[in-house]
């Protein structure tokens, strides 16, 4: 079939149906997560409700988003603050220099002659203040 026979709404209906391909999969994608970050559901009802994903998967998927919807959004959250929190702590751990680290190296700058001693000066009271 070549391209040429293709009219502009064929294309439009193809581009329709794999936008809405692509939000069913996130759907779905979303759901099987929630389910697995949800510690407090036990295997079996994890079971039971991948397994009604996979042969009853419209109505599922609208029953799990009504029943769980809620759920869902405080298990996001939760799980986006401690993404946070540990990209903080991170970060913190990484970048921890202390005042005096910093005037060491200023002094060494100027010591080496990189730093003129106003530019030292500068430096060392916008660091202190």
């Amino acid at each position: 079939m070549p391209f040429a026979d293709i009219n502009i709404g064929e294309a439009l209906l193809v581009a329709f149906e794999v936008f809405f391909f692509v939000i069913w999969i996130w759907i779905l994608i979303t759901i099987i997560s929630d389910l697995f970050r949800d510690h407090e559901l036990s295997g079996w009802g994890k079971a039971a409700w991948v397994l009604f994903l996979v042969f009853i998967p419209f109505l599922t998927a609208l029953i799990y988003l009504i029943a769980r919807g809620s759920g869902m959004r405080d298990r996001t959250i939760k799980a986006q603050a401690e993404a946070k929190q540990h990209f903080d702590s991170y970060v913190r751990e990484q970048a921890h220099t202390s005042p005096a680290d910093e005037l060491h190296k200023l002094n060494e700058l100027k010591e080496k002659g990189a730093l003129s001693a106003e530019e030292f000066d500068k430096a060392k009271a916008k660091l202190l203040a």
